[in-house]
């Protein structure tokens, strides 16, 4: 049974990791930065190749945030469903709907 109290948790499920891939996003553009500097410099192979490295994990949390994002958004969805089923009332339906709305806004741009 779904209750107000998952749902606030759902919600703020979301909207932390929202959070964390715009986090992630900007550190992958600092590391490119970073990296594209250290190449036009010419850094000591050694360096380079770890700043690379180092891009590339960062690269790699973007993918995975959003599986976690349209994961955590399904549920969301869910929740919020049987919910409405149940003709519940509360702040915080409005506020995972506004946070669905966020989401999805953030997730349909990389699909295209």
């Amino acid at each position: 049974m779904a209750t107000l109290r998952n749902l606030k948790i759902k919600t703020s499920t979301c909207k932390r990791i929202v959070k964390e891939l715009r986090s992630y996003e900007k550190e992958v553009e600092k590391e490119a930065a970073k990296t594209a500097d250290m190449k036009e410099k010419g850094a000591d192979p050694y360096d380079l190749k770890q700043q690379e490295n180092v891009l590339a994990e960062s690269r790699m949390m973007v993918p995975d945030c959003h599986k976690r994002l349209e994961t955590a958004l399904a549920d969301l969805k869910a929740t919020l469903a049987e919910l409405k089923e149940s003709n519940e009332q509360g702040a915080e339906i409005a506020e995972a709907e506004s946070t669905i709305a966020e989401v999805e806004a953030v997730v349909k741009p990389t699909e295209d």
